[in-house]
């Protein structure tokens, strides 16, 4: 059985295995590098750190490149779940910043990520207008916070709409599901927010009222 040939057909798929090997481990890397670039992004935005949540994004535009690389070469490796993860949170992070900053959204071209990444990312960016959304309730911006959530009312529009197997959108029905109750969740706070400042309001006018009445009412002193 041990035959030179057969010797150098073994060695060959050696060769083969340590090669995907380091290109695993090496996309695994920049996975990782990727998903914390793209969290650091998405934390500025919330802090209105644009600049630096540009740069993160920077950086993070560097390290999908390079795992696209790959896709020709090893095409498995890219559609691999931590890849494609590691992209959703790329496309993820774009979308938040375009959604919050109320800019135009990004295609997935212009990303260069593929539909599944791109529709499942707008799903979680989505779900990150709730943080913004009671953030700006908290400083009595009702207005952009109405927006935000007019903003999470038409993405779950069109993600009802996607309804393929879960092999199609790599899980899709389960994070529709999720926004439908941050939506839910966020409309009742909006409400709730609303009502409180309306009656603040009532009551400021009614104490106004009193003060007016009470200083009618005080008696005018003859020796002044």
């Amino acid at each position: 059985m041990s035959t030179p040939e057969f010797d150098a057909i073994i060695e060959t798929i050696h060769q083969a295995f340590e090669t995907r090997t380091q290109v695993r481990d090496q996309m695994l890397k920049q996975a990782r590098y990727l998903t914390r670039h793209c969290a650091h992004a998405i934390r500025a935005v919330h802090r209105e750190e644009i600049d630096l949540a540009q740069q993160h994004l920077t950086e993070a535009k560097a390290l999908a490149l390079e795992l696209r690389q790959h896709a020709q070469a090893h095409p498995d490796l890219y559609h691999a779940g931590y890849t494609q993860d590691a992209l959703k949170e790329y496309a993820e992070a774009h979308l938040t910043l375009a959604l919050i900053n109320n800019q135009p959204l990004p295609a997935p071209e212009d990303l260069g990520v593929d539909p599944v990444a791109y529709i499942k990312g707008l799903a979680e960016a989505a779900g990150e207008l709730r943080r913004r959304c009671l953030d700006v309730l908290r400083h009595n911006n009702a207005a952009e916070a109405d927006r935000l959530l007019d903003c999470m009312d038409e993405i779950y529009a069109v993600l009802v709409t996607m309804d393929y197997p879960d092999a199609i959108t790599g899980g899709l029905r389960r994070l529709t599901d999720v926004l439908r109750s941050l939506m839910e969740r966020t409309r009742g706070d909006l409400t709730m927010s609303l009502r409180q400042q309306r009656l603040e309001q009532r009551l400021q006018v009614f104490e106004n009222q009193i003060a007016r009445l009470a200083g009618d009412e005080q008696p005018t002193d003859r020796h002044a």
